[in-house]
């Protein structure tokens, strides 16, 4: 089988809400990373499900590795939606 190049998961990574938590995703647009809040209005129904603010904070720091790597963002124009 031949080699596979690695992927290039270029920087900055954005926090984009969907329903139910946040997508991280490249400067490409490519989701790389799913976080999933509670969305039941019962908050007891499942106690260890992450809050909406809890979700987005995780969501927002997953996003910032690249900027933790040293990483240089490919897009000048490309914007953090949350976090």
């Amino acid at each position: 089988m031949p080699e596979q190049k690695p992927h290039r998961l270029p920087a900055p990574w954005a926090v984009v809400e969907i329903s139910g938590g946040y997508a991280i995703v490249d400067a490409g647009g490519r989701r790389l990373a799913y976080v999933y809040k509670n969305t039941s209005l019962d908050q007891g129904v499942n106690s260890e499900a992450l809050t909406d603010d809890e979700a987005r904070r995780v969501a927002a720091n997953i996003a910032k590795l690249p900027e933790l790597l040293g990483h240089k963002p490919t897009h000048a124009g490309q914007r953090r939606i949350v976090g």
